[in-house]
């Protein structure tokens, strides 16, 4: 499988490219800084990405925010992504987000009362561009899937996580880069997935 990675620089991404080569596939990892090794593109210019994406059978984006100001990278770059792989017909979408902007049922009382209220506003820029981004999937008509963790750790592969569809994952507060990754390959490989959020945790 020919899978493309976006943010291949960062720490998720970094994990997604390894654990997909890991498992055999064939990985296009796409950043911002030529370093002579990754393929280097320019995410708010569709032509630009074009040539790192064709071809592919799924697109991951896992780039981040950096900061707590006001940004719409996310929003902005996956949005980019999708233009261009609608150009050239490509269909199967994979983005990172995160689950603590959202509450359901799920969430324990201290969570849904204290942790996430506090969170929500320290983290509203970031939380606002990744809801934006979510949108922009949902309405992309591509056959996409939604990865939503928690709390992100420097821990290794264990590959003993949990996961929820279209919930949040009860006390699933945090979960290694590696197995995180795990999940998005998992997902890149299991075409059932598509349409669905998934929630992640231990």
């Amino acid at each position: 499988m020919k899978i493309t990675v976006f943010g291949a620089s960062g720490g998720t991404g970094a994990q997604v490219v390894a654990r997909a080569r890991a498992a055999g596939h064939e990985v296009t990892a796409v950043v911002r800084t030529a370093n002579g090794r990754d393929a280097v593109a320019d995410v708010t210019d569709p032509e630009s990405i074009g040539s790192v994406v064709a071809g592919a059978d799924v697109v991951v984006t896992a780039i981040g925010t950096r900061g707590r100001g006001p940004t719409t990278v996310q929003a902005d770059s996956t949005a980019t992504i999708v233009r261009a792989m609608r150009a050239r017909g490509l269909r199967r979408l994979i983005v990172v987000s995160n689950s603590g902007m959202t509450v359901d049922e799920q969430d324990t009382a201290p969570s849904r009362y204290l942790v996430k209220p506090v969170l929500r506003r320290v983290l509203r820029d970031a939380w606002g561009d990744m809801a934006a981004m979510e949108r922009v999937v949902r309405a992309s008509g591509l056959e996409w899937t939604i990865v939503r963790p928690p709390r992100l750790t420097d821990g290794g592969h264990t590959g003993e996580y949990r996961t929820a569809v279209d919930a949040n994952l009860r006390r699933g507060n945090t979960i290694s880069r590696a197995d995180l990754a795990d999940l998005i390959v998992a997902c890149a490989e299991d075409p059932s997935t598509a349409g669905q959020a998934i929630a992640v945790g231990y």
